[in-house]
């Protein structure tokens, strides 16, 4: 399942997070792949122990838990250090696999979902589109700055050859309460019906229901 999710962070944030991190040591992207990625993997990153990138890492997890889709829709349990790379003309990420598992202080994260904030305005720059490719065909996207796409980790994906300007972005991973997309599918679906149903006729003594049945799910779903 993929999910468009807006204005993580704000345009005025975005470009606060473009000037911090142009001002920032870049280093060959390579560094942070496996050997098979690594072959097809030309562009430039920010090391996760730069200042700059702690910073704004942190913010965009700050962002990520104030925002009700997100949790509604990932129903995070831990989270990979948000990264940043850089995509300039000619640069590119051909078709891979993320790692299954990240080791962070201590502990280890599954990488369910994936997730990638666009920073750069669309109209700033032509290709470096991300393509993924899931359970229903081939999904180009490229979105607004302070936007999030947010999909399933397994997800074999890429990035076009950015052919003007330059394409900066955040990404992450992150395990869930509930590791199959399927289920977490399902429970956003229910929790949208309940949503809309309590939007529309608030009284209905079917949203209590469906809220026991959400937590009913999510309680033998979860792992914690």
């Amino acid at each position: 399942m993929l999910v468009h999710i807006p204005a993580v962070l704000t345009p005025e944030q975005a470009a606060q997070c473009r000037q911090a991190l142009d001002a920032a040591q870049w280093v060959d992207g390579r560094a942070s792949a496996g050997s098979t990625a690594a072959r097809v993997k030309n562009n430039q990153e920010i090391p996760t122990s730069h200042p700059v990138a702690q910073q704004w890492g942190q913010a965009i997890l700050n962002a990520l838990a104030a925002s009700p889709m997100f949790v509604a829709t990932a129903l995070p349990l831990k989270f990979a250090a948000p990264m940043f790379n850089r995509y300039q003309v000619g640069e590119t990420y051909g078709t891979h696999n993320d790692a299954a598992l990240f080791n962070v202080p201590g502990a280890v994260v599954r990488a369910d979902l994936a997730a990638t904030i666009f920073l750069t305005p669309p109209g700033e720059y032509d290709g470096g589109d991300l393509t993924i490719e899931d359970m229903y065909g081939v999904q180009q996207v490229k979105l607004p700055a302070g936007d999030m796409i947010l999909y399933p980790a397994w997800s074999l994906h890429r990035v076009q050859p950015v052919t003007r300007g330059a394409r900066i972005s955040s990404f992450l991973w992150l395990q869930s309460m509930v590791r199959e997309d399927e289920k977490r599918a399902l429970l956003v679906q229910l929790d949208r019906a309940r949503a809309n149903l309590n939007r529309e006729m608030p009284d209905n003594p079917g949203i209590v229901q469906m809220l026991g049945v959400y937590h009913n799910l999510l309680r033998m779903w979860s792992e914690t």
